[in-house]
């Protein structure tokens, strides 16, 4: 491209990866301690790339709430969640509104399916809508923990994360 070293320099050290210039791709926030992680993986792939990148970061336990997208094919779905369940302590499937041709429930099912023969998975829930899943995933949050939220309608939840973490933030001082 013609550039010089210096302008790529410069380009990788002024690099965000935050919900406004990446969004739903690794996005981190911080909430009463815990290390949130909002991302928009959506096939075996990406999970699998995820959960390496989380290994290697400290938690007391492990969190994740996921979806899954209708347009996969089944094997997929519940590749996802086999993935997930030898990772995460804690898991939430959601079903929203959006099922992309599938019927009510049969990505839930596929889903449920995957975490079957989970080696770490204690906890499972399903929850019907997006935000009502993430806000049960922070309400269980503690100090030290770490939350993997694969989200679906990436910038309206993304606001919604934002918003809950902000309202968390005491106020200073004026």
């Amino acid at each position: 491209l013609g550039l010089e070293w210096s302008q790529i320099r410069a380009g990788l050290r002024s690099f965000v990866n935050d919900a406004q210039t990446a969004p739903g791709r690794f996005n981190v926030f911080d909430y009463r301690g815990a290390t949130l992680i909002a991302d928009y993986g959506h096939n075996p792939d990406a999970i699998e790339a995820l959960v390496r990148a989380i290994d290697a970061m400290p938690a007391k336990r492990r969190h994740v709430v996921i979806s899954g997208a209708g347009d996969r094919r089944d094997e997929d779905l519940r590749r996802q969640t086999e993935i997930l369940g030898d990772a995460f302590d804690s898991v939430i499937l959601y079903e929203d509104a959006c099922q992309r041709g599938r019927s009510d429930g049969e990505v839930l099912g596929l889903l449920r399916d995957g975490l079957g023969r989970a080696r770490r998975a204690s906890t499972i829930d399903e929850i019907r809508g997006e935000f009502v899943a993430i806000d049960t995933a922070l309400s269980r949050l503690r100090s030290g923990d770490l939350c993997l939220i694969l989200v679906d309608q990436v910038e309206e939840a993304l606001e919604h994360i934002a918003m809950r973490v902000a309202e968390d933030r005491p106020l200073k001082a004026a």
